[in-house]
């Protein structure tokens, strides 16, 4: 197995450190929307979730053109711009004095964080030898749960000391440090300048369509799912989407090479990433207002039990990514699904409305184990077979569908809960959710179990545009 360069392990120390930020900075907002509504007259809660929304749709809907401007302009070019953009976001929300302005911030944030990853992951993907990719990917997912373990623990410190402008201030440092060691280790990409220009009708269909998407799903439990709002949401989304199909179909320069839809692993580890949206996402994000509401435990004693799941994915993602390298994404994926269907059903059959920490601990365990053999082998499923001048556009791509499935995990598992009216009731609907989440990561291990190929593609039988 080849040797990895001390340049490579460099240019994973950047990207990680990145992504490390922009995973920090989702997991630790959430603790300073209380203070932010205090802080800033006229905040109502509608406004006050667009604090979380604006860069979710944001980053969704821009990842397919920095994944595209990336691979034209240079990865290294587009990362370290993205850096600065998410600085200057960071700062206008922490200097904001009104609701209006930091929404702003936060899709300010969103545009550079759009433009992070799908360039640092080529940057690294680059880098690392091939058959070490595994290795590499698992150390930067690591580096997101660590992040995610970290959040709510360093944002209740910085908010009890300095505020809850504190929680956009600290992205600062880590991208003032990523853009001064980047500087000096992050290797120059080829520009690709033979594919023609740009679609300029396709890249605003891709754009608004998937913002519109992202748009219906995360407003659809507060518009009402059969509203006519939501309604229109999804119907003008689809038929973008779909003009944006048509349209790259005939383009000699796509925003997205739809010939990356004939790699068979492509589309098989996409479609895991849904499954595991579903089975993660459903379950984790809703778990901590069930402690709250059914346990009535304190802020820090539920973030201290639920960050274990965490603290487990950091540890396990990167031995997962070096046992990638030997075995293959798939093995692992599984053995993480079997993880996700124990995990989810033991919650159900042995959680209550007493409270029970070691339960509880178990669960979420499981849970961490199948994260930290399911995010980042899921990249590496998805990416196994791209050819290295594809990287950017098929994470770009990937990273899209991802989001798009996230969000639609959350508002699945919220609309199953619903309101409640006792105790009894919401129990209840919490284990319906936890069976639905047992049922996705079952369809996962019979996906990575018996359908993905455990054979490289072979990728002289795609072809690309070339461009005139």
């Amino acid at each position: 197995m080849e040797r990895i360069s001390r340049s490579a392990w460099l240019t994973l120390a950047v990207v990680s450190v990145a992504v490390f930020m922009v995973a920090m900075e989702l997991t630790i907002i959430a603790l300073a929307l209380p203070e932010i509504r205090a802080a800033l007259p006229g905040t109502t809660p509608a406004a006050l979730s667009w604090v979380v929304n604006a860069y979710s749709i944001v980053v969704a809907a821009l990842l397919l053109l920095s994944g595209w401007l990336a691979d034209r302009y240079g990865r290294r070019r587009i990362f370290r711009l993205g850096l600065v953009i998410f600085a200057l976001g960071s700062i206008a929300a922490g200097a904001s004095n009104s609701i209006g302005i930091l929404i702003a911030a936060r899709a300010l944030q969103a545009v550079g964080g759009s433009m992070q990853y799908p360039a640092g992951l080529a940057l690294l993907l680059t880098a690392f030898p091939r058959e070490r990719h595994q290795t590499a990917i698992g150390a930067w997912g690591a580096m997101g749960g660590l992040a995610a373990a970290l959040g709510p623990a360093l944002g209740a410190l910085l908010i009890e000391a300095f505020g809850w402008r504190a929680v956009f201030y600290i992205n600062v440092p880590f991208a003032v440090a990523s853009l001064l060691l980047g500087a000096r280790v992050l290797p120059a990409s080829h520009l690709d300048r033979t594919r023609g220009r740009v679609d300029m009708i396709g890249v605003p269909l891709a754009s608004f369509g998937v913002g519109v998407i992202i748009l219906g799903i995360v407003q659809g439990e507060a518009w009402g799912w059969t509203s006519g709002s939501t309604l229109v949401a999804f119907s003008a989304g689809a038929v973008m989407i779909a003009a944006f199909v048509a349209r790259s179909l005939r383009h000699p320069a796509p925003l997205f090479d739809l010939g990356l839809m004939r790699i068979r692993t492509f589309v098989l580890g996409n479609l895991g990433s849904l499954f595991f949206a579903i089975g993660f996402f459903s379950l984790v994000v809703p778990l901590p207002s069930f402690i709250r509401d059914l346990w009535d435990w304190s802020v820090i004693k539920t973030g201290l039990a639920y960050g274990v799941g965490s603290i487990v994915s950091f540890v396990v993602a990167p031995q997962a990514g070096r046992l990638a390298d030997r075995i293959g994404n798939a093995p692992l994926l599984t053995a993480g699904s079997i993880c996700g269907v124990a995990g989810a059903l033991w919650l159900t059959f042995t959680i209550s409305a007493e409270p029970a920490l070691g339960p509880l601990l178990v669960g979420t365990v499981l849970v961490g184990v199948s994260a930290g053999t399911g995010f980042s082998q899921l990249v590496g499923a998805a990416l196994r077979d791209i050819p290295a001048e594809r990287y950017a556009m098929a994470t770009a791509g990937r990273t899209t569908f991802f989001q798009l499935s996230v969000a639609f995990a959350i508002a699945l598992a919220f609309t199953v809960i619903g309101q409640p009216v006792n105790i009894a009731r919401e129990l209840e609907a919490y284990r319906t959710t936890w069976i639905m989440c047992a049922g996705a990561y079952a369809c996962n291990l019979v996906l990575f179990g018996i359908v993905y190929p455990r054979r490289r593609f072979r990728r002289e039988a795609v072809t690309y545009p070339s461009g005139p």
